[in-house]
Formats: structure tokens, C-alpha cells, sequence
């Protein structure tokens, strides 16, 4: 599977997959493919606007798949960041002053501020759901929190910074118990567990495909009954067929969807997501096993309830000075204070920066090896 990338042919070990992952060249080659070949827009009645209709066509049923929905109900975007501000312009029409907005401590900001924001500009109140001593999230705060005031609750469904899993079926349920709607940052769990969004039974679920191996472009879930509900802010010929459709502002970038298509078809070609997932808990069983004594894990200690994105510090070892001795070694990982999770940040212990080390399936056990022995180096 490495040689199908050829960013892995050379001895740099890439272990930032949470910051966005390496790419397979088919991927790279299905982009610059439909660039030469299907540089039109669809609607026209000649063979470069069919190719691109047939693009469009087969990236739905691709992210369908890909998430265990109607191809009706996929949405594409720029990126998570930029669906999760639309889309939650959109549902919020309705919403009164006073109404309340929940999201979670293990939140990236990505799926906090577009709250903030919009609590900033229609008088809505806003409140984190706490979580426990070992960074899971506290279902019981958020049982406290919910009322009937409650819009939506927003959450990961794992953390990018500790690699939680959230139960996002048990928040549907006590958010729809509430009458609110389950609002789903999926970002880093869609690139390590297999997604399917039925079962989680959530409102709005939304991803990134540059986590997973593809290009960068955003995609998105949303139930049938929400979406066909909704008005949505586009340009009003445009095309609203899928319902999915009303929701993509103006042309798409078809050249990343056939990078798309290119990315699930790799994935299902090595076993699918099920494979991918079974394989990474190995691989992050390992990694906390190899771990030299002075190593401190932030949150879970072991691959139950958790992805295989790892917070961790050395003793008496600045992190910053760690990420760029390792870098200088061969390793690319990161130091950063917040990872972006600023409500989770007010609960890590560390006085500045942590290391974070992100696993994927295309790592293995040599390079977790090499790695960890650096580390007793450091």
C-alpha cells in the first residue's frame, strides 16, 4: 500500500496525520486528470460538461457510501470550518433571542466559533459541556444543561487533540429528547472509524477529506427531512436538485470531487474503513507500549474509547525544542499549546506546549519503533 504514495518513499516518518494526511498519487493523478480532460461546468450539451456532471454524480455516491447515507444528502464545501458557518446560518433562521447553543470541551474551535459567532450576532446564550478527569466527555453535564431552550448540541466525535470518541448516538438521543439538534464535527474520527450516520442517528455530520488521504474539499451529512426544511443562502437559478445541491454556493470544485472518488475508491481498495480502524488500534497499542519511561499521556491510557492521537510530554524536555530535534531526526510531529481545542486547553496540566503524535494507517510498528527510541534519546 506505501508505494502507492510517493510521499513515503524517502525515511521522513510522517506522525501528523491529525494536522492532515499524506495522499496516495491516484488521488493526485484523478485531479490533474479531470483538470485536462473535464474543464467545463455542468449543464452544457457537450462531452467535457457530461464528464463533469458524471464527476459530480459519482463524488455523492462516493460520500453516500463513504458515510452510509442518500446520496441526496451529501453536501460538499470548501472544508468543515466553511460548511459548519453555512450550515449553521442556515438552521438558525428560525431561532429567537434567548434561545441556548451547546458545544463541548473536546471541541476544535471549528465547530465552536460558528456558534460564538452567531450567539454574538442574534442574542443566543452559549455554554460548554464539561468533561471528566480523563477527558471523556461528561454526559451527565450535559443531561444538567439541556433544556427546552436548547437549539443544538455540538460536539467532535473525536478529539484532535487527545483523540477521545464521543458517543454521539447517546447525544442524539439526549439532545433530541430535548428538542435540539445533535450537530456532529466529524473531522478526525471520519479519518480513523467507519462513519455511519444512521446509526448514529445525529442531525449533521461533517468531515474533511485531506484527513483521510484526499484532496481538500469538505463534506457533510444532513437529515433528508432538516435539509428539505431549511432556506438556503445561494444565488437562486442554481441548481437546488439534489437537496444536498441547495446547500453548495456557487460552482463546485469538480477537479478535488474526482480527488475525492479517487480517495474512497483507495480506501475500499485496502479493506475499508472497518480494516483501517482494526489496524490503527494495533499500531496505538504499540505506540503506548513502546513509550519510554518520563513519557506523560494527556487523557486515555490505553486505545479503548479513543483514536490513535496521542498528547504527550518528556520530562525536563521543552516540547517546542522536541518537535524540531525529532523534525531534524526524520520525525514530523508537532508542539502547539491549544490544538485549537481552547475550552480542553483550560483543563491539560501542561504549563505551555505538548507534543502531539498522530497515527494512520499507513504508519507502521518500524517507524513507531524508531520514534519511541528517539524519544528515550530526547
Amino acid at each position: 500500500m506505501r508505494s502507492r504514495f510517493s510521499s513515503l518513499q524517502g525515511d521522513f516518518v510522517f506522525l501528523d496525520a491529525p494536522g492532515g494526511s499524506q495522499v496516495p498519487d491516484e488521488v493526485g493523478d484523478a485531479i490533474a486528470r479531470t483538470l485536462r480532460e473535464a474543464s467545463a461546468n455542468i449543464g452544457a450539451n457537450y462531452e467535457t460538461s457530461k464528464r463533469v456532471e458524471e464527476i459530480l454524480a459519482t463524488a455523492r455516491e462516493d460520500g453516500a457510501r463513504f458515510l452510509n447515507c442518500s446520496s441526496d444528502d451529501v453536501v460538499f464545501g470548501t472544508n468543515m470550518t466553511w460548511l459548519d458557518f453555512a450550515l449553521s446560518r442556515t438552521a438558525a433562521r428560525d431561532w429567537q433571542e434567548g434561545d441556548k447553543l451547546l458545544f463541548t470541551r473536546l471541541d476544535h474551535d471549528g465547530g465552536v466559533a460558528p456558534w460564538v459567532e452567531l450567539a454574538a450576532d442574534r442574542g443566543f446564550e452559549v455554554d460548554w459541556v464539561d468533561v471528566t478527569p480523563d477527558l471523556e466527555l461528561d454526559y451527565d453535564d450535559l443531561e444538567r444543561k439541556l433544556d427546552d431552550r436548547v437549539r443544538v448540541v455540538a460536539c467532535v466525535a473525536s478529539s484532535n487533540a487527545v483523540g477521545t470518541i464521543v458517543d454521539v448516538a447517546r447525544v442524539s438521543e439526549l439532545a433530541h429528547e430535548a428538542g435540539a439538534l445533535c450537530w456532529v464535527d466529524a473531522v478526525q474520527y471520519a479519518a480513523h472509524e467507519p462513519v455511519d450516520v444512521q446509526a448514529l442517528d445525529c442531525d449533521v455530520f461533517i468531515c474533511s477529506a485531506y484527513k483521510f488521504c484526499g484532496p481538500h474539499v469538505g463534506l457533510a451529512y444532513g437529515k433528508h427531512e432538516l435539509l428539505e426544511s431549511w432556506r438556503p443562502y445561494k444565488a437562486r437559478p442554481a441548481a437546488s436538485d439534489p437537496v444536498g445541491r441547495r446547500f453548495e454556493v456557487g460552482t463546485a470544485p469538480y477537479e478535488l470531487l474526482a480527488g475525492f472518488s479517487a480517495t474512497i475508491g483507495y480506501l475500499e481498495s485496502i479493506g475499508g474503513m472497518n480494516a483501517v480502524a482494526a489496524y490503527e488500534r494495533e499500531l496505538g497499542r504499540h505506540f503506548i507500549d513502546s513509550l519510554p519511561a518520563g513519557a506523560t499521556v494527556y487523557g486515555l491510557q490505553t486505545m479503548e474509547g479513543r483514536v490513535a492521537t496521542f498528547l504527550i510530554n518528556l520530562d525536563g524536555v521543552d516540547a517546542a525544542d522536541a518537535a524540531k530535534r525529532l523534525a531534524d531526526e526524520g520525525f514530523g510531529v508537532w508542539a502547539h499549546d491549544n490544538w485549537f481545542s481552547l475550552g480542553l486547553r483550560e483543563k491539560l496540566p501542561y504549563p505551555e506546549n505538548a507534543l502531539r503524535v498522530g497515527l494512520i494507517h499507513y504508519n507502521t510498528a518500524d517507524e513507531i519503533d524508531r520514534f519511541c527510541a528517539a524519544l528515550a534519546g530526547l
